[in-house]
């Protein structure tokens, strides 16, 4: 589990007492525009390092070599949030966190509803995230019902929408049955 890959990282190595660093995405203009007459834009990787007791002064580069070998907890927390953001529902979209428990929960390298939901048990009741974890399993639960409900209705549309078509063949067969039955009457009466 990446959890766990994450926490062996981070306790093996430490970060720079009084310095703390983020690596996140940011959206920057290539210099390029588009056929619409707009900037283009690339995302790129930044290192924000600031200073223990210095709020004013805060260090914001694209990251570099030397800041990841300087900081590779932070990297190695960044990385893990860009692989879980790919593979899960993000911490943010997950109704029953506030901002700083999403924090607290990105701080131990869990960036994903489904990261949440796979913490081990013990190691939750250790963190703190029992709570949380149960109910990330909860709602996962709920979800995965909702697309069996999804897929069962598309599947009872597609039925609705046969038996339609099929009514509607039935209501010509029958028409021309009627109209050849009609004409057979007809040609009888004539004789």
């Amino acid at each position: 589990m990446d959890f766990m890959m994450f926490e062996k990282f981070a306790n093996n190595s430490g970060s720079e007492d009084g310095v703390a660093a983020r690596f996140y995405d940011r959206a920057v203009k290539t210099g390029d525009v588009g056929e619409n007459g707009l900037p283009k834009f690339k995302s790129v990787c930044f290192c924000e390092i600031r200073i223990k007791d210095n709020t004013s002064e805060v260090y914001d580069q694209p990251a570099s070599e030397d800041k990841i070998r300087r900081f590779p907890i932070e990297y190695a927390r960044y990385q893990l949030g860009k692989k879980q953001m790919t593979e899960g529902t993000p911490l943010e979209q997950f109704a029953f966190l506030n901002r700083a428990e999403v924090e607290t929960l990105k701080v131990h390298g869990i960036f994903t509803v489904e990261a949440l939901a796979k913490v081990d048990r013990d190691k939750a009741l250790q963190l703190g995230l029992e709570d949380e974890r149960r109910l990330a399993e909860k709602f996962l639960e709920q979800a995965h019902d909702n697309l069996a409900l999804k897929r069962w209705q598309e599947k009872e549309d597609e039925y609705l929408a046969k038996i339609s078509l099929l009514e509607e063949e039935i209501a010509l067969l029958k028409k021309t049955k009627g109209a050849e039955k009609e004409k057979k009457k007809t040609e009888r009466e004539a004789k």
